[in-house]
């Protein structure tokens, strides 16, 4: 959890402001995780700070939403770009992805 924390903190992910009036915040919770070895065996405990986004009133609270998820199709298509170019693939695993983050 403190992982996660100063993650979220790290990367600027909130601002905190006064609650406008008449308003109620957004209820959170935390979902944890065991995260296991092929063998079985623990590898690390996984926490995650979720919002309730369900209580959230479009066009009153938010205003649109971008799933950033990859489609199959362009997962295809670099590998076949791959393929054809003769490019080496990489793979990694990203520990914390913060949507719309400043780049450097």
């Amino acid at each position: 959890m403190n992982f996660e924390l100063s993650a979220l903190e790290r990367n600027h992910t909130w601002t905190l402001v006064n609650l406008l009036a008449g308003k109620k915040p957004i209820s959170c919770h935390w979902v944890y995780r065991i995260k296991h070895k092929a063998n079985g065996s623990i590898d690390r405990y996984k926490a995650r700070l979720v919002a309730r986004g369900f209580t959230q009133t479009e066009g009153l609270d938010y205003y649109g939403t971008f799933p950033p998820v990859v489609k199959i199709t362009i997962v295809r298509l670099v590998l076949a770009l791959a393929t054809s170019n003769k490019w080496f693939l990489h793979q990694l695993d990203v520990d914390n992805a913060f949507l719309h983050g400043d780049l450097t």
